[in-house]
């Protein structure tokens, strides 16, 4: 699979499994306010922020896939962005 297909692959999902990962912290902050036994609504908050940390991986690995794709396709010029001052 090429760095393209990757990037359009994982910072789609990634943005797509933060977005439930909030609901799910929503969902358990909502169990909380209940009053919900304390091990039901801290089970929920755990699983929530796993799945809301996971997206994040999964979307900072579909930049790091969108950097490499640029290198591939530019060169390394794509990750100069300035000179360097010199004193």
């Amino acid at each position: 699979m090429t760095h393209k297909k990757k990037w359009l692959l994982f910072a789609p999902s990634g943005l797509m499994i933060i977005g439930f990962g909030t609901c799910l912290i929503q969902w358990a902050t909502a169990l909380q306010r209940k009053q919900v036994p304390t091990g039901e609504w801290v089970a929920a908050g755990t699983v929530a922020l796993g799945v809301f940390n996971a997206g994040l991986c999964v979307f900072g690995r579909g930049v790091a896939e969108g950097v490499l794709h640029e290198i591939r396709e530019k060169g390394p010029s794509a990750v100069v962005a300035a000179e360097i001052p010199q004193e």
